[in-house]
């Protein structure tokens, strides 16, 4: 990988909060395209994907049977935003996806699935696994991860459903906050899940290692989905849905460090979600996603 193609998604219509919108503009004025470039990539910016006004759309249609707000304009977006990766996949760059909120996944993972058999590791506090039959708030963030494996009413959403990402090639690490509902998903399903209690106990290296296997089993190539809330809100307070006890400072590089150790070939996108800079404290938590992103793709303490 030499060449980098930035995208950003400034989509806050799968969230109940506004601000993510303007993350990845908070990111790109953090310095991610000099960190990178730093690292000897070129990088060139795309620019942002159009994303509809929620003030022009109605928030129920074609919500899937249940509660699912604006999922017909995240459907648009999520289309648009897998043809830009597909684009920057087929140009030969490495597509890093700024966000915006979580749903725009969809978009992402459907974009690089269509080169080949995906595993998808996925950081979050939340599990992103509520079907618009379970969730409590209609919140379609909360629902990306269900709707990617296809799970309920997203089964015949082929837009969302990628079918040539698997359950057992889904590994989710960070989590601390779970809805009853996609509790039992979970449970139900084949994906790997690491709360932050198996990284208090085990340490963040053994836990990334392992979900690193499980994403990378049996696949052609890795996903790797990063929502800033995954950090403690001490480390990074400016996101969508802050929730304590999260990853460390350092236990999110190191994680980032050995992702890059283990998959640098492997590796064919990675996206930045839920930067809420209205939050923020003097753009830290968009000046902290650079610094990961740049881990991720190859910086060390002594590189």
């Amino acid at each position: 990988m030499d060449r980098v193609r930035i995208l950003g998604v400034p989509m806050d219509l799968g969230a109940d909060r506004r601000g993510v919108d303007m993350g990845p503009s908070a990111i790109r004025y953090g310095g991610i395209a000099t960190h990178l470039e730093q690292l000897g990539l070129s990088c060139t910016d795309a620019g942002d994907v159009t994303v509809p006004r929620p003030e022009e759309r109605d928030p129920n249609e074609h919500a899937l049977g249940g509660s699912a707000k604006y999922l017909d304009a995240t459907r648009t977006v999520c289309e648009r935003v897998a043809d830009c990766v597909e684009g920057a996949r087929e140009a030969g760059a490495f597509p890093l996806v700024l966000g915006g909120d979580h749903s725009i996944a969809m978009g992402t993972v459907r974009g690089v699935a269509r080169d080949g058999s995906t595993g998808i590791l996925w950081f979050d506090a939340h599990g992103d696994f509520n079907t618009p039959g379970t969730t409590p708030s209609g919140n379609v963030h909360g629902m990306t991860l269900a709707g990617i494996l296809g799970k309920g009413p997203f089964a015949d959403a082929d837009w969302a459903h990628t079918v040539d990402v698997t359950e057992s090639s889904v590994a989710l690490v960070g989590l601390r906050d779970l809805d009853a509902g996609e509790k039992r998903l979970l449970r139900e399903s084949e994906a790997t899940a690491y709360t932050m209690t198996d990284v208090d106990e085990r340490g963040a290296t053994a836990v990334v290692r392992d979900a690193i296997d499980v994403a990378t089993t049996g696949v052609d190539q890795l996903l790797v989905s990063f929502d800033l809330d995954v950090l403690d809100p001490t480390e990074a307070p400016g996101v969508g849905t802050p929730v304590r006890g999260g990853m460390s400072y350092r236990e999110a590089h190191v994680a980032m460090e050995v992702l890059h150790q283990e998959t640098a070939t492997d590796l064919a996108a990675l996206e930045l979600v839920e930067v809420n800079p209205i939050l923020d404290e003097r753009n830290r938590t968009a000046e902290l996603a650079c610094e990961l992103a740049a881990s991720a793709l190859g910086d060390t303490i002594l590189s």
